[in-house]
């Protein structure tokens, strides 16, 4: 570090636990910051965000979330926001936390998640957004976000597309990791079970949980030692519990909670295939993971599916057990087909242009 100011940057998301997309991305980006001597602090604003004693800065309420961003801005910290299309709230603090940087004299940059279609974007969603968005984007001095799609739609808003870099959220980092040795129930699911079908949801209607169990039901007529491991935080899994015992299925169903990243790739190297059910998630980091793990995977088409992947359409159940039982019944075929995707190492690029943005 001699001879180069330190960066300090802060960033405003969602962060582990529970794990989630973006969440794992910031705590791989944090780790290696602070690896190179930099000084990374997170303001987290997901489900975890009261918890204390943890590696992030907890967030209470509204009020707490205006002084912190501003007590951090006072000590010279560049704020880093994420958000996407879909949060009207994440809007809002977004505003809030440009407003307060423009105020202390640096500007912001933001990180814009998921696909190029979302509920509130492009303009054609919402065009009654469109000063709200050409603010967000131009009071930033850089934005991030997943690919060439989603810059040529950012432009659309009259923005200048030299500041609008795409960076892919998967990186190298994502796979590196500790097998676990597994035991109890989860033991008995994958070494008992065949196939077993692993899934991480969140139980919101984006993720069309009731549309899997309904699928499950008729694929396990088909294979009754099937099984199918959930993964993700249970907030919001009554209803979906309730579900498959109505449906029979609590002998079939495994619901493992929210994992840490090691037990999540243990999981996923051990399944038959992974199950990715939004369409909304663009390529989708753990979609990644699981072709890197020679895992493989039937997802919903969404039209940024990278090679290898079965997909089936959305809400189609028939096509659904259709895609499924044809990778179970060609499983070593199409093992032995896929091919490891391109992985750079995409956090250190983001390093770079932080640090950019933080000394120019």
């Amino acid at each position: 570090m001699k001879g180069r100011k330190r960066v300090k940057v802060l960033h405003i998301t969602s962060y582990p636990p529970p794990r989630s997309g973006w969440g794992i991305r910031v705590y791989f980006l944090k780790q290696e910051m602070e690896r190179q001597g930099e000084i990374c602090e997170v303001l987290n604003t997901g489900k975890g965000r009261k918890l204390k004693g943890r590696d992030f800065i907890p967030l209470y309420n509204g009020l707490d979330y205006v002084w912190k961003v501003l007590k951090y801005r006072l000590k010279g910290y560049l704020i880093h926001i994420h958000l996407n299309g879909d949060s009207p709230k994440k809007f809002a603090m977004t505003i809030i936390a440009q407003l307060i940087s423009l105020l202390t004299f640096r500007r912001t940059v933001i990180t814009f998640h998921a696909g190029p279609v979302q509920r509130y974007f492009p303009q054609f969603r919402a065009p009654y957004l469109t000063p709200m968005y050409k603010f967000i984007f131009s009071e930033a001095k850089y934005i991030i976000c997943n690919n060439e799609a989603v810059k040529e739609t950012i432009a659309g808003y009259g923005i200048n597309p030299d500041k609008i870099i795409p960076i892919q959220s998967f990186s190298k980092q994502y796979l590196q990791f500790r097998e676990i040795p597994l035991d109890g129930k989860v033991k008995a699911v994958f070494t008992r079970g065949h196939p077993v079908i692993v899934s991480y949801v969140y139980f919101r209607p984006e993720f069309f949980v009731e549309h899997l169990i309904r699928f499950f039901k008729r694929f396990v007529e088909k294979y009754p030692r099937a099984y199918l491991v959930i993964i993700g935080h249970e907030t919001g899994s009554e209803p979906i519990k309730a579900f498959v015992s109505r449906m029979k299925l609590k002998e079939r169903v495994y619901f493992a909670g929210d994992l840490d990243h090691d037990t999540f790739l243990t999981y996923l190297k051990r399944a038959t295939l992974f199950l990715r059910t939004p369409v909304k998630d663009g390529v989708c980091s753990s979609v990644l993971e699981a072709l890197a793990l020679k895992t493989p995977v039937v997802a919903s088409e969404n039209g940024s599916r990278p090679d290898g992947v079965v997909t089936y359409e959305n809400g189609n159940i028939d096509d659904m057990v259709e895609k499924v039982t044809y990778v179970v019944e060609n499983l070593e075929q199409i093992r032995r087909s896929l091919r490891e995707p391109e992985i750079p190492d995409t956090v250190n690029e983001e390093i770079l242009l932080i640090r950019k943005a933080y000394l120019n």
